[in-house]
């Protein structure tokens, strides 16, 4: 493979103006096709297969009226009893009819007569329904809804539009760009240059650019939910700018020893390059393996963050060569530059000779004395020297870190953790105050018969069982539908959505109505749903676990040609997962030092920021073990004791993965700053893996454990040796082409 990427870095760079002129063209299709084939987005989150879902289905079928998204207005009257006076309920009266004039709107309850206000007679809520689901619903019409009720805040009164017709889509504001210009300030100080930091971060945004665009143009034939764009936004310009790193700084590194830039360029593409499309390769494979566990909205966001992840390692290994072709000896700093090699103009850009076959100096075989006084050095050697204190302060840091992780509870996002202030927050709260917390999540029986007389049985017999259930607060009257087959019954419990005495009350609802004889009797309800999608996703977590940590055993087997390299590899990379774990418990759902990060509600944990979790920092743990580790066997292959390689492997690739680390925390950190708490959280939980991952894991306790191995580290069976292919990611056949190339007299 190494062989093969020197060619196209090579051949990249000499045709780098077709190169450019290609991507520039892919980048304005992509965009004419994303601002012509772009669909919506959606915000709930379906699971086939669960009770819940089965649920909305049959009601989609046989209750149409029933199954569209649902609204609830919360109003306040400015004095206790005032909803009983005339006054009062002629301004409820004329919310009721402002809701059901709107468009969209199917028809609003009014809450005088169906007994929906508080005992002190200062509450009431308002439903609405609306003709279609959540996803459905068009801006017009949520911000008409939003806007019921100016007459009466007119007069005093609190009107709050709430409910799951609010759920939309996420908006990516400026805050996150300072992620992006952290990482551009992180770049100019690892170069030391202008040209090299504004092309790699150039080379960055365009594959970024691209791949959004790809994705967006496919969202009018694929539906994405609301987070996915952004995950794959988050997760493009993350490694994109990280991969453009590795590459340019191997190409400046080979422009040091001597080489001209054309084989600067060939030379990093074949090595670093190797490691680029291996670390890609990883990550798409854990992203894409999101398929396995069998959900479709998880499919989908896995499947969009991989397209973009995809779209960075080919725009590194072809734009990123050609860009470095225009630049020549400008990526190199000022005082570095010096005279240029053969093969470049006085411009310092590289000549335009196709068949130039030019004879390259060698590269530098020893580490000088100023490169071993370097930081890198110095702390691999630190490290190595005390290596069992190291890994067990390691070890132990770790596991402190992530002592919260046990009590991780998972659930969808709610309107009880929504930013303060927001439309859907603040109509929770006035639902809590006058209400209870029940009020906010509340469930939805459906009873369905194969007769009308047979769900008018079925119907007292489910209201009997609800009503004797424990933490029932009420039961609504069942509506049926026109046929008279299918009946609804609202199910209001004493606790709140996330409560863990409402996910226990779900399975004891569905337990005590099994039994109900010529009915099928199903609980649905935006709570339901969430407290399904919840279990389906934890029961696949141990699954993709396992999967993801015996994939990385094998790949790192493959690359390493080691049987402990990978064991150790695995066991950091299970360490990163858990300290993770326990410190975004510790901030999202216990709340400590929640206000450095602007969380206004502590709360469970968004469903899938776990499983997302593990396949995001598996391939970037992979990325890091591979660019440190990789040089370490490198050296240790060419005769450098255990111990001396470790420290070689560490100073060589130190400066590059802190850079490339401080990079991928800035811009998954620039998304804490977005006021949408999953966003928040996701953005916080991956910053936080890299930053451990990178600076306790990689650069720590794999040099002590590698040092401690010493040469056991590199121990293969000889029959596993055979059975494994070669995938070549340190280059060693490319080294053997380029010698058989070199002329014998040089």
């Amino acid at each position: 493979m190494a062989t093969l990427l020197y060619r196209l870095g090579r051949g990249a760079l000499r045709r780098r103006r077709l190169v450019v002129a290609l991507w520039l063209v892919v980048l304005v299709v992509a965009g004419l096709a994303a601002a012509t084939l772009r669909g919506p987005t959606a915000s709930n989150f379906t699971m086939p297969g669960t009770e819940s879902q089965r649920a909305l289905d049959l009601l989609a079928d046989q209750f149409p009226a029933a199954s569209g998204a649902t609204g609830t207005i919360a109003v306040k009257a400015p004095a206790d009893g005032q909803l009983a006076t005339p006054q009062g309920q002629a301004v409820v009266q004329e919310l009721v009819q402002q809701a059901s004039a709107l468009p969209g709107v199917v028809g609003a309850v009014n809450p005088l007569q169906v007994g929906a206000v508080s005992p002190n007679g200062r509450y009431a809520l308002v439903q609405v329904q609306f003709a279609t689901g959540g996803d459905d619903v068009t801006d017009e019409q949520r911000t008409a809804y939003e806007q019921v009720g100016a007459a009466a805040k007119a007069q005093g009164w609190q009107v709050a539009p709430g409910g799951e017709v609010l759920g939309g889509e996420p908006e990516i504001g400026s805050t996150e760009a300072l992620g992006v210009l952290v990482a551009a300030i992180v770049l100019i100080i690892t170069f030391g240059s202008l040209v090299a930091a504004g092309m790699t971060m150039l080379n960055a945004l365009i594959g970024v650019g691209a791949g959004m665009a790809g994705l967006f143009a496919l969202s009018g034939a694929v539906q994405l939910t609301s987070t996915a764009p952004i995950l794959a936004l988050m997760l493009g310009l993350a490694v994109g700018i990280d991969y453009s790193l590795f590459i340019t700084s191997r190409h400046r590194q080979n422009l040091l020893d001597g080489l001209s830039p054309e084989e600067a360029v060939g030379r990093a593409v074949g090595t670093a390059g190797s490691a680029v499309v291996f670390a890609g390769a990883t990550v798409v494979i854990a992203l894409a393996g999101l398929a396995v566990v069998d959900i479709p909205f998880l499919t989908v966001m896995g499947l969009a963050a991989a397209g973009t992840v995809t779209v960075a390692v080919l725009v590194a290994i072809t734009l990123q060569p050609a860009l470095l072709g225009f630049a020549g000896r400008r990526v190199l700093p000022r005082r570095l530059r010096s005279v240029p090699t053969d093969g470049t103009v006085a411009d310092g850009t590289v000549a335009d000779e196709d068949d130039s076959d030019v004879t390259d100096r060698p590269a530098a075989v020893t580490t000088t004395t100023e490169e071993r006084n370097r930081f890198g050095f110095r702390w691999a050697r630190l490290v190595t020297r005390f290596r069992v204190p190291v890994i067990l302060v390691g070890l132990l840091g770790l596991g402190l870190l992530a002592l919260p992780t046990p009590d991780m509870r998972l659930a969808l996002p709610g309107a009880a953790t929504a930013a303060v202030g927001s439309p859907a927050r603040v109509a929770n709260d006035l639902t809590v105050e006058g209400f209870g917390a029940g009020f906010t999540g509340r469930l939805a029986v459906v009873v369905a018969g194969d007769t009308p007389q047979a769900t008018s049985a079925a119907v007292p017999q489910v209201t009997a069982l609800l009503q004797r259930t424990e933490n029932v607060l009420a039961v609504a009257p069942p509506q049926l539908s026109p046929d008279g087959r299918t009946a609804l019954l609202g199910v209001v419990p004493k606790t709140g959505p996330t409560d863990e005495a409402t996910e226990t009350l779900v399975h004891d609802i569905r337990g005590a109505v099994s039994g109900i004889p010529d009915a099928d009797v199903l609980l649905t309800g935006v709570t339901a749903i969430g407290i399904d999608v919840s279990e389906k996703l934890s029961d696949a977590l141990p699954i993709y676990l396992l999967l993801v940590v015996g994939l990385s055993v094998l790949l790192l087997m493959l690359v390493f040609r080691s049987l402990l390299v990978p064991i150790k590899a695995a066991l950091g990379f299970l360490l990163t997962v858990a300290a993770t774990f326990g410190i975004t418990v510790a901030v999202f759902q216990q709340g400590h030092l929640a206000d450095l990060v602007g969380l206004d509600t502590p709360g469970p944990l968004i469903s899938f920021l776990p499983i997302l979790l593990i396949g995001i920092l598996f391939g970037l743990a992979m990325d890091y073990e591979v660019f440190l580790v990789s040089r370490m066997r490198e050296d240790f292959v060419h005769g450098e004791t255990a111990r001396q390689a470790t420290i070689s492997g560490m100073g060589h690739g130190a400066r590059v993965v802190t850079a490339a680390a401080l990079i991928m925390i800035s811009v998954f950190g620039g998304f804490v700053f977005l006021e949408d708490p999953v966003i928040k959280s996701m953005g916080f939980a991956l910053a936080i893996g890299v930053a451990i991952d990178a600076f306790v894991v990689r650069m720590t306790i794999v040099p002590a454990v590698m040092s401690l191995l010493g040469d056991r580290a590199w121990w293969l069976p000889r029959w596993l040796n055979r059975v494994l292919p070669n995938v070549d990611i340190e280059g060693e056949g490319l080294r053997t082409h380029l010698e058989d190339r070199t002329p014998t007299h040089v």
